[in-house]
């Protein structure tokens, strides 16, 4: 089996429940994952809409996960740096943490796109996601991936 992102909160291509978005209580939603690659040393998470009407809006950065974990909890909270380490980017809001879906009209996709990676970056808190692409080049090690879909 591949390495898979998976949540109890929704499906793949399901919707993701009002909870976890601008309408609820807007706090992000359990995640879990499995079959890491030999090597991981740390995860990262980008979390975007293709369908915004500017273009991709990012909900979610966060990364340096420590490899030892396999889930983030329901509500992560929007701080810089979790208790574990892992760092939270800025979305596209330009707050630190998670920011749910909250599309303006019809039905967007959220495309959850979770990294295995070969070292911890070197980015401080608040990276973008466009940073953390960057700073993830020929450190990731697979992907994978968990969309839901979302409208209000």
């Amino acid at each position: 089996m591949p390495f898979q992102l998976t949540s109890t909160a929704f499906t793949q291509g399901k919707p993701i429940p009002a909870a976890y978005t601008c309408t609820g209580r807007n706090i992000s939603p359990p995640l879990a994952w499995s079959k890491a690659p030999a090597g991981t040393q740390s995860f990262a998470l980008i979390v975007d809409d293709p369908d915004a009407p500017g273009g991709t809006w990012t909900h979610w950065v966060i990364y340096n996960i420590p490899s030892t974990e396999v889930g983030l909890a329901e509500g992560i909270q929007p701080v810089e740096r979790l208790g574990n380490g892992s760092l939270n980017g800025k979305n596209s809001w330009g707050k630190v943490g998670y920011g749910g879906p909250c599309p303006p009209s019809g039905t967007h996709r959220y495309f959850f796109k979770f990294y295995a990676l070969d070292g911890t970056l070197s980015l401080s808190s608040g990276a973008t996601a466009a940073q953390l692409v960057q700073a993830m080049q020929g450190h990731t090690l697979a992907t994978a991936e968990l969309m839901g879909t979302y409208s209000k």
